[in-house]
């Protein structure tokens, strides 16, 4: 199999192909152990530079065959992001006890980031099977390394996929170890993926008794307590944020927004359909604009501009 005639990359390809319809079998594996011990510098450079997902899954496995078990699982990463309807994580390298002995926690953190960079939906049930393995490389790791800001930001995947208990767990191994602002931020994110405002804004809360400089947990309280009608408390939050971080975009949209709900400015309005182009997160950028046109008494051609924004 691995002789497959022609150049090892082309070899690579066909084998990843046999790897996407069948992750879990050891043989595509074996074939490019073989092809790695026989034509490695070859492969070296064909690979290099290459940004295909074959050429990425092949290194993430060539990688690990040289003890590399950082640079393999952020390779992984970004292949399950891109590809999550693959479960790809079954692979027979994959939390095997070497890997799992070896691996960082800030390198399955980055990993766990990556999975989650292309924005699919997670939170099914045909997800959570295919994310399986990577729950237990992630509760394996974080028990023999609990490092409080890689724990945090393992956290999100967990929670994206649904699997809410596994967030908390992660965020009280961290507490174990240190309190840092980032975990109550993972724990208020858990909450408030599950619906729990009043939990999530308690934990937001002590995410800034933890570090009261940090600009970002003031927007996060702010967008709660605006979720649940508080629209002068989310104002208070945001100018308090912005005495941290004056020319944060988010921060000056956030408070544009919930000006314009409270009081029904169209000036606040103006200054937010002025901000919009510059949020990148498309979906809060629309919702700060549904907050804002709910407010009373706003001129309708105003109104009817940053609906339009929304629509683009």
């Amino acid at each position: 199999m691995a002789h497959c005639g022609g150049s090892p990359v082309g070899a690579v390809e066909f084998l990843v192909g046999a790897i996407a319809s069948a992750p879990t079998a050891p043989e595509p594996y074996a074939a490019l152990d073989e092809l790695w011990r026989d034509r490695r510098s070859e492969l070296k450079e064909g690979l290099e530079g290459d940004g295909s997902l074959s050429a990425v899954l092949a290194q993430a496995y060539f990688l690990f065959l040289e003890e590399n078990m950082d640079d393999a699982v952020m390779a992984l990463g970004s292949v399950t992001g891109a590809r999550p309807d693959v479960a790809w994580g079954t692979a027979p390298w994959f939390g095997n006890a070497r890997f799992l002995g070896a691996v960082s926690a800030e390198a399955l953190a980055e990993a766990c980031l990556r999975t989650l960079d292309y924005g699919h939906d997670l939170n099914t049930d045909e997800m959570r099977e295919r994310f399986t393995p990577w729950f237990h490389v992630i509760d394996a790791v974080s028990e023999r390394k609990p490092v409080p800001e890689s724990l945090a930001a393992m956290a999100r995947l967990p929670r994206a996929c649904g699997r809410y208990e596994l967030s908390f767990t992660l965020c009280d191994r961290a507490d174990a170890v240190d309190r840092v602002m980032w975990t109550e931020v993972a724990r208020a994110n858990t909450w408030r993926a599950m619906g729990d405002l009043d939990q999530a804004a308690a934990a937001f809360e002590q995410a800034l008794t933890l570090d009261p400089t940090n600009w970002s947990p003031y927007l996060d309280l702010a967008d709660v307590r605006a979720e649940q009608g508080d629209f002068a408390t989310a104002v208070a939050l945001v100018e308090q944020g912005l005495q941290h971080e004056p020319h944060e975009v988010s921060l000056r949209a956030g408070r544009a927004a919930y000006r314009t709900r409270l009081s029904g400015s169209p000036d606040d309005l103006r200054a937010l359909i002025a901000l919009a182009p510059e949020l990148a997160n498309t979906s809060y950028r629309d919702l700060l604009i549904d907050y804002a046109c709910a407010g009373t008494g706003l001129p309708r051609g105003l109104v009817a501009k940053a609906r339009r924004i929304s629509k683009n």
